[in-house]
């Protein structure tokens, strides 16, 4: 039994049938239909409405006016309202939770946990042992592999091949709305903008090293492109989307992104996110050798003590 308002990709729908339907569709109904069809449409219920030439309830809430003005584009000092958050750090789940940690002065830094890699057997005091890393410490999340697939509409086959970063994205980023108070819903089809902080590809390269575990799933499971992208898709959200990666700076860089679209007229509200976490052992070694990473496991900053620093998840 299909549920008309699940997406199709659910049932297994791939871009091969996708396109196909689309040109069997297109010939029963005498008419052309846009190869993208199931991708702007993904349900059946929204296909039904749009190829009947009814508009989709989205459509209906957000419609345009054809006679408002258009936007004027903002002064480069008019303020930006931050009006939610959502976040996850080492332990800390929720903003109260990580106020708390700022006030009493929290350490989260822990030895690396054994369901990332085995820490000691990496790590070696010399940074220049072959393969090795001179550090066993980090700031980690917990529970990294859970993750409510049905909520998003997402089949557990492609929850799977999705690059954890993605999934945290995701539910982080409905918490900051529902701590907005914003409906999801009222917010479809909108020019809500997407920028995304983004470096880490620990999971492609855990993916995409194996072929045996190829689908087609891993290239968008692993892309860092589709971090970004996702939420927008699966919002409905019709302003910019995109990811940057500018490495430490990443985060920063997508909140100036998204104050300048905003300014500029190119979106009404932006989600600005920073994502990542710690899945192979592989950059961090990489780092070590470049004499990134400090011995102790603590950033000492405008200290000559200073030798590195220790990476982090959120």
């Amino acid at each position: 039994q299909i549920d008309v308002r699940e997406p199709l990709e659910r049932y297994g729908l791939d871009s091969l049938a996708a396109v196909a339907i689309t040109g069997e569709l297109g010939d029963w109904l005498g008419r052309d239909l846009s190869p993208t069809l199931f991708y702007e449409f993904p349900t059946v219920d929204a296909m039904a409405h749009h190829l009947a030439g009814e508009p989709t309830k989205a459509a209906l809430d957000n419609k345009l006016d054809r006679t408002a003005p258009v936007p004027t584009v903002g002064s480069g000092q008019e303020p930006v309202a931050i009006i939610g958050i959502g976040v996850r750090f080492p332990g800390a789940t929720g903003p109260q939770a990580l106020w708390r940690l700022l006030r009493d002065g929290v350490d989260a830094i822990t030895e690396t946990p054994p369901d990332r890699w085995d820490s000691r057997a990496y790590y070696d005091p010399n940074p220049a042992a072959p393969g090795k890393m001179n550090t066993r410490w980090g700031g980690f999340l917990e529970q990294v592999d859970q993750f409510d697939a049905a909520f998003f509409g997402i089949s557990p086959r492609e929850a799977a091949r999705m690059d954890p970063q993605q999934r945290l994205l995701m539910e982080v980023a409905w918490e900051a709305l529902e701590d907005g108070g914003q409906v999801a819903d009222r917010l479809a089809g909108q020019r809500v903008g997407v920028f995304v902080g983004i470096s880490g590809f620990d999971y492609g390269l855990l993916q995409l090293g194996d072929n045996g575990l190829s689908d087609a799933y891993a290239g968008t499971g692993s892309a860092l492109s589709i971090a970004a992208n996702r939420l927008s898709y699966f919002f409905d959200w019709r302003g910019p989307s995109m990811a940057v990666d500018t490495a430490c700076s990443s985060s920063l860089v997508a909140v100036h992104l998204a104050c300048q679209n905003l300014r500029l007229g190119e979106c009404d509200m932006a989600l600005v996110a920073g994502v990542n976490l710690l899945l192979s052992p592989t950059m961090t070694v990489n780092f070590a050798k470049a004499g990134f990473m400090a011995s102790d496991g603590r950033c000492k900053a405008f200290d000559a003590r200073a030798d590195g620093y220790v990476r982090s998840e959120g």
